[in-house]
């Protein structure tokens, strides 16, 4: 529903400053929003001669008609001033309606949401340059929230940089913990709220950099992640899952494409795109896959194994992949997971099996669990830098107790 302004105008005199004529001063209130400001119209009038309750004088003379002449000018250019900042969308108060009748230059007042939406267009425009579709997404759904937030909260559609401050934020992290859902029906985590939160403050700086905001509103306020214990499959899980004899057909497809990203590293969107053109054979004489990452175009290389191989044979021929022209008879992200939860419950594995639960797989216990070096790992998962590797870096008690028993009986009492 369109947002609706109350606007209103009143003339009054001033009694209390009569001239050496024992004439009163006549002003003009304008109100919008219950805000008011007044101004002088540079008339006066005799106290007897003004009628208070309808602003205008006494029609018994021709100089008092035309002073009401000239209230019902100033009324109508007023209000013509009240709807050009309504129909131009610029911020309606009383101030502006003021500064715009008496010929002055009204300070443009920037929005939070129209910053957002600038910076969101910016980014579209690097879409696969510096910014991935699905980055490009979560700024779109950041911005929703936001907006969300203003309508709710202040009964806005805009919501004024300048008026940002300590309260604003904590009120918005506070609206996102309880007004929004996950893909389980859960309140969103703790950490996807870090995320929205880190997003608005990038736009917060943008307003800082330019000047259209002076204090800092996230200047007191922390905001970090929690440490996430991430799962993943033991050796005896991924061994139970590969031979689970499952005689349902799109849950085999499932268990294999997951399977295939347990031995891959693959991301799902990274799984579906999976076409014999990334499979090459390197200087080694083996076969690779090579991809450019979805999520940050970064290119992963692994090596194709044997589970993997039989993976690709096995759906060479399938419907799917044929019409599709991929390796994989890959789900949406959202059937798949809700598939291999019927699948670990049908294994005995009390884990939530997800399609990035592989991922993890894959880097703690197919890779790193099997002394293959973080550096490797890191090249194979596409990530830059080592320090996000080291997140899926985990030993088992099996590792653990092999590298123990390395130093066992060396020293002794």
């Amino acid at each position: 529903m369109e947002k609706r302004d109350t606007f209103n105008t009143l003339f009054y005199i001033r009694r209390n400053r009569l001239n050496s004529k024992g004439e009163a001063p006549v002003f003009l209130r304008i109100t919008v929003n219950g805000k008011s400001t007044a101004l002088a119209i540079h008339r006066k009038i005799d106290p007897e001669q003004w009628i208070s309750d309808l602003g205008q004088a006494k029609s018994t003379t021709k100089e008092l008609k035309r002073l009401n002449e000239y209230i019902f000018s100033i009324r109508s250019s007023v209000y013509e001033q009240y709807k050009y900042l309504r129909e131009s969308n610029k911020d309606v108060d009383a101030e502006n309606i003021k500064k715009l009748y008496l010929g002055k230059e009204i300070e443009e007042k920037r929005g939070i949401l129209a910053l957002f939406r600038e910076h969101n267009a910016e980014i579209k425009k690097l879409e696969g340059i510096d910014y991935s579709k699905i980055t490009i997404r979560r700024y779109n759904t950041s911005y929703n929230r936001l907006e969300a937030y203003i309508k709710e909260k202040f009964k806005k559609d805009e919501y004024n940089i300048v008026d940002i401050n300590h309260s604003f934020v904590i009120g918005y992290e506070n609206f996102l913990k309880t007004s929004f859902l996950s893909s389980q029906g859960k309140p969103i985590t703790h950490n996807t709220t870090v995320k929205f939160m880190k997003q608005l403050k990038k736009i917060v700086r943008i307003a800082n950099a330019n000047g259209w905001l002076t204090t800092d509103p996230f200047a007191k306020i922390k905001i970090r992640e929690k440490k996430v214990d991430r799962g993943f499959l033991t050796e005896e899980e991924l061994n139970k899952l590969i031979n689970l004899d499952l005689k349902i057909a799109r849950l085999s497809e499932v268990r294999d494409c997951f399977v295939f990203s347990c031995f891959t590293g693959l991301a799902h969107s990274d799984l579906a795109r999976l076409t014999k053109k990334n499979i090459v054979t390197g200087t080694d004489g083996n076969k690779w896959i090579k991809i450019n990452r979805k999520k940050t175009d970064s290119l992963s290389t692994i090596p194709v194994l044997e589970v993997s191989q039989e993976l690709i044979d096995k759906y060479k021929n399938h419907v799917y992949c044929v019409v599709k022209n991929c390796l994989l008879p890959v789900k949406s992200n959202q059937k798949m997971n809700a598939y291999l939860k019927e699948i670990g419950r049908i294994a005995g594995i009390d884990k939530d099996l997800t399609t990035h639960l592989a991922r993890h797989t894959f880097a703690t216990t197919v890779t790193l669990n099997n002394d293959v070096p973080i550096e490797s790992v890191s090249k194979m998962l596409g990530h830059s830098s080592i320090t996000t590797t080291k997140i899926y870096a985990r030993l088992l008690d099996k590792k653990v107790g092999l590298d123990m028993q390395k130093i066992n009986g060396i020293y002794s009492l």
